[in-house]
């Protein structure tokens, strides 16, 4: 898909003076633009209407029609991304409002967190034949490896898939008693929820930790609900990811104390190997 904002930046320089206020108008108010006529653009920026077409025709459009339908993408994108934040820069400014977010995601997990729903997966999960951990994309996929990995070490076949191709693969050699934990930010991936199909098709339970009332969740036998909004600042990255780690390790520490005896025989081996392989004692943490 072209992105006018590209070209933009790309002929910016041999731009003249009014059209650099076309420029910074788009750059500012594309909401504006996609709602209005040429005219209309033309007072706002305080320019001649001829002038607003030869800006068109300056970024490879035909026409103002043309320039608005994509001017409407640039914005369906996000407007936010195109204005500067006006917080703090100051490091330790910047240091403490990451420290409140993580905390107000964490915090607000909790609270909306469905207890009950939770639990059941964890009754799941630690019953399992085989675990198979879906995710993809930034956090999704980052959740997919953390699920593996806190699963394997409490005596649980678990494994994480991150490719889609991969996961519909995956899905179609699952049967009865084995699990697919899917993770998806958005709740949207359809490629995901073809995958949970297959995976229901063939008798697997899918356990969703996503948005609910979206298509993942629609595919899944239980939803562990984690629903927050996304800041406002582009610069930091998404908090939802310590929402989802906090799941994560909840479901872990559910599944270890059901499985109790099993868990920690299995966690004893894994110290075991380190311990004697890396550590003077058992005070280190149970991999790096």
């Amino acid at each position: 898909m072209r992105d006018i904002l590209s070209v933009l930046q790309d002929v910016e320089p041999d731009l003249s003076k009014s059209e650099r206020i076309l420029a910074t108008l788009l750059r500012g108010e594309a909401d504006f633009i996609v709602n209005a006529g040429i005219t209309d653009v033309a007072e706002r920026a305080g320019v001649s209407p001829p002038t607003v077409t030869r800006f068109c025709r300056r970024l490879g459009c035909e026409s103002f029609t043309s320039f608005k339908v994509q001017v409407a993408q640039v914005a369906f994108a996000g407007t936010r991304y195109l204005q500067a934040n006006a917080t703090s820069v100051a490091p330790r400014d910047v240091a403490d409002s990451l420290l409140i977010q993580l905390q107000e995601a964490a915090t607000k997990t909790r609270e909306t967190l469905d207890i009950d729903a939770a639990s059941r997966a964890a009754d799941v999960i630690s019953n399992a034949g085989l675990v198979a951990a879906f995710g993809a994309g930034g956090t999704s996929s980052m959740i997919a490896d953390e699920m593996q990995n806190r699963l394997f070490r409490l005596g649980l076949r678990s494994i994480s898939v991150t490719d889609h191709a991969m996961q519909l693969m995956q899905a179609a050699t699952l049967s009865h008693g084995d699990v697919i934990v899917a993770s998806s930010v958005s709740g949207l991936n359809q490629q995901l929820v073809r995958a949970l199909e297959a995976g229901k098709t063939y008798g697997a339970t899918v356990i969703a930790l996503t948005r609910p009332d979206r298509p993942v969740s629609a595919m899944a036998d239980i939803t562990i609900a984690i629903d927050l909004p996304e800041g406002e600042n582009i610069l930091r990255p998404s908090t939802s990811r310590y929402a989802y780690l906090y799941v994560t390790d909840l479901l872990a520490t559910f599944v270890a104390m059901k499985r109790g005896e099993e868990s920690r025989e299995s966690l004893r081996r894994v110290k075991h190997q380190l311990s004697n392989s890396r550590d003077e004692d058992d005070k280190e943490a149970l991999g790096d």
